[in-house]
Order: structure tokens, then sequence, then C-alpha cells
């Protein structure tokens, strides 16, 4: 069976932004006076085949866990749809 995975990757929230600081100022800057407290993050497709959703699952962990987030610093979720 073939599954994509939908990940997003975000920075803790007691952590500092700075990318989303600057987004932040930038949107302000131009006239958005509304918009605060903007985080920036990653969003990860990826295709992946395995004998059953369980095993998608664990593999999608694993790529979370050893390359694609770093867990000191950042958080994850991802959603995985059968194709």
């Amino acid at each position: 069976m073939k599954f994509i995975a939908a990940i997003n990757i975000m920075p803790h929230k007691a952590l500092l932004d700075p990318q989303g600081k600057a987004v932040t100022q930038g949107l302000q800057n131009l006239g958005l006076k509304e918009v605060d407290n903007v985080r920036v993050g990653k969003h990860i497709t990826l295709e992946i085949e395995s004998p059953s959703e369980k095993e998608a699952k664990l593999k999608v962990e694993e790529a979370c866990k050893k390359l694609l987030a770093n867990l000191i610093m950042e958080s994850y979720e991802f959603s995985l749809e059968k194709i």
C-alpha cells in the first residue's frame, strides 16, 4: 500500500522564533497591525510504501525523530492518507 504523509514541524512555543518575529514585524510594517505572534515552521509531504497503515506511521515517526525534526527545539504532528 502507498501512503502520503503530511508533516508539520513547529518550534516549541517556549522558544523564541526569530523568523516568526521578522515576519510579524514585516506584516505590521505593511499596515497589517492586527497580525501578531507569527510562528514559522516547516511543512513536509512524503510518499511511503508500506504493508499497513500502522507500519507506515511507525516509519514516518522514525523519519521525524531521526532527521526531519530537531526534538530539542521543535515538535511535529502528521497525518497519513492512503493513495
